[in-house]
């Protein structure tokens, strides 16, 4: 059966209106703490892999500086000494990398005696990016216009964070602070003759890196990540 006219003109439909959700609140920024502890160790191992490695590449220098005075020697005459003198020439560099990775063990010392750790390793919000680097005096300060996020990569058997920074971008960036720190400098833009160490330890850090990766690319409206 069919129902009456006048009981299907009597229902109205009720149109239910569109729910709105609101965004979590942007103006709370996250703020990643770190393990003083975890870090302390790795600093240790960093120090320890840093001199094996160095005394290791001094060997090699040495070994090939050896041979080279020793061909001049034996095969006066012969004309090598235009070989000899290039393996000398490429020795020397790994001979200057040693020097300096005693060189900037003792800065990173005298940076960490003067510096305590700092219980935050970032702070991510609306206005930018914050990062108190392990031995700088004060945070690093970047907009979001600066920053492409971090890289995750294995260094040492460990996973890091790596700041990646957009092209071009110096200490002189209106609105960058910090990176003309000494400390901040030797990880941003390690020496391409020493071993990098890396910024940040994953596991010193208590957030998740998925975390750290979502809160960069919500305030930074997708211009920002971790980069795997």
């Amino acid at each position: 059966m069919s129902e009456d006219d006048g009981d299907a003109t009597s229902q109205v439909a009720e149109i239910t209106p569109e729910v709105q959700v609101l965004p979590r609140d942007l103006g709370q920024p996250l703020v990643v703490g770190i393990d003083r502890e975890t870090v302390l160790r790795r600093r240790e191992v960093v120090r320890t892999v840093e001199r094996r490695g160095a005394w290791v590449t001094a060997a090699l220098g040495v070994i090939g500086i050896v041979a080279a005075v020793y061909a001049l020697i034996a095969f006066r005459g012969a004309g090598m000494w235009p070989f000899a003198l290039l393996l000398i020439l490429a020795m020397i560099p790994l001979i200057l990398s040693t020097v300096m990775v005693y060189r900037l063990q003792a800065e990173r010392q005298t940076w960490y005696d003067a510096n305590e750790l700092p219980p935050v390793a970032m702070r991510i919000s609306a206005k930018g990016l914050e990062l108190a680097c392990d031995g700088a005096a004060y945070p690093v300060v970047l907009p979001w216009a600066t920053v492409r996020g971090f890289t995750q990569h294995k260094l040492l058997g460990q996973y890091m964070l790596d700041l990646a920074l957009v092209r071009g971008v110096g200490a002189t960036t209106a609105g960058v602070r910090g990176l003309d720190q000494p400390s901040v400098r030797s990880v941003v833009k390690p020496n391409p003759l020493l071993r990098p160490t890396g910024m940040f330890l994953v596991k010193a850090l208590d957030q998740p890196v998925h975390v750290i990766d979502e809160a960069l690319k919500h305030f930074s409206n997708g211009t920002a990540g971790v980069l795997r």
